[in-house]
């Protein structure tokens, strides 16, 4: 049996690997657009690779049925992914907060193991090859790159991954070839990623980093709320805050709905603690200016950027300042709204959503319901999971069932 796979990122790799591994006979080819596998892992984690995550479950997902995860994630969960590191002799350290990383703290040292052993177990990887069109003809398979015809395959596995990153080689070419057997796709879009925002002051707040509670808003519904760092930007915010709630926010600006995001600077505080901080701080310094005295409790550059928010002289004392303002300045503290109006883009992007629609994937060999042995994994699905691993745990799990599907008779 010959079996081609398009994509040598983790999805592509362990299902290559599972496949040699049930069936050593069996003759694998596995093509990428670039010299050499898994860009994507080597980047991940900075460098540090953020290889899993203990506590993958649907809840982590988001794609028009997550709950296609469900089998997947049961089949080969934490345990079965350790088992399989193990195995080309990959150790694990494992977070408090359930995050995974090679114990070398090293992206390089997954790719070299991974390497290793495909090379050991005789997989033929084509490099610097992109796949631009594939046949199937008498129930044989004819994949077609820019300047070559590759014959007689059995079965096929695309898991080409989506847009996120091009400076990696990433595109959507997934998706262009298993439309040609019917299949059809949900918008894709950039997930993990920083938000542009139209709020006037932004540059002036270039390079300010705060623990924070964002909060979204979907044409003016509260839609989610996260907790965790906020890093403003000269195009917007960013930080792991950001980022998580990117993830509910993207899709429907894609699709022209207002997005705005709250953030509160103090989520550790009720508002009257809040007023109760200020107030002490008038009281006890009232010939300081406000600019000098909210200082005390935000940067230098948030102090001045909400005292013009709010329109209040920055050199008013604090003797002097209303009710009305103190209550205004304790408002923006806890609630600085920012009107979304773009991503940085798939650049920019730790992961893409969207993608082929998965009612028209088997949940449970990866086959297309579309086309007979046909397989689709990873990224290319409609689903995307939470920052912190979960996306290449579903790469993993996903490309390891359909190395199972891809290696019987």
């Amino acid at each position: 049996m010959k079996i081609a796979i398009i994509g040598a990122g983790a999805a592509g790799l362990i299902a290559a690997i599972t496949a040699k591994r049930v069936d050593e006979n069996v003759e694998l080819d596995i093509f990428d657009i670039n010299t050499a596998i898994g860009k994507k892992i080597l980047a991940s984690g900075n460098g540090r690779c953020n290889i899993s995550n203990i506590n993958a479950q649907v809840e982590n997902y988001i794609g028009e049925n997550s709950s296609f995860v469900s089998f997947c994630l049961s089949q080969f969960d934490f345990s079965h992914f350790k088992k399989f590191s193990k195995s080309i002799g990959l150790l694990l350290d494992i977070k408090e907060d359930g995050k995974v990383y090679p114990l070398s703290n090293e992206a390089k040292s997954v790719i070299k193991l991974l390497q290793s052993q495909i090379q050991s177990l005789g997989i033929n990887f084509i490099a610097s090859t992109k796949i631009l069109d594939i046949k199937k003809i008498n129930d044989k398979f004819i994949l077609n790159s820019e300047d070559k015809k590759f014959e007689n395959y059995d079965k096929v596995l695309i898991s080409s991954g989506l847009a996120a990153a091009p400076q990696l080689n990433s595109t959507e070419i997934g998706l262009n070839l298993a439309e040609t057997f019917g299949h059809t796709f949900n918008m894709t879009y950039p997930s993990l990623v920083g938000l542009q925002t139209d709020f006037e002051y932004k540059t002036r707040l270039q390079g300010v980093k705060k623990e924070s509670q964002v909060t979204l808003y979907v044409d003016g519904q509260k839609e989610n709320e996260i907790q965790g760092d906020v890093l403003f930007t000269k195009y917007g915010v960013s930080g792991f805050a950001i980022l998580d709630i990117s993830q509910y926010a993207v899709y429907p600006m894609k699709l022209y709905q207002d997005i705005q995001i709250s953030i509160n600077l103090f989520p550790k505080q009720s508002r009257n603690e809040v007023l109760g901080m200020l107030e002490s701080l008038i009281k006890s310094l009232p010939n300081e200016n406000l600019e000098n005295l909210l200082s005390g409790i935000v940067s230098n550059k948030l102090a001045s950027v909400i005292l013009d928010v709010i329109k209040v002289n920055k050199e008013t004392k604090a003797k002097d300042i209303n009710a009305k303002n103190i209550r205004a300045i304790v408002n923006t503290l806890i609630n600085l709204r920012m009107k979304i109006i773009d991503t940085q883009g798939f650049k920019h992007a730790e992961a893409s959503g969207g993608g082929i629609r998965t009612d028209e994937v088997d949940e449970k060999t990866f086959e297309s319901k579309k086309c007979k042995n046909l397989f689709l994994a990873g990224e290319v699905l409609d689903i995307v999971g939470n920052r912190g691993g979960y996306n290449l745990q579903f790469a993993w799990a996903s490309g390891y069932l359909a190395g199972k599907s891809l290696a019987k008779n």
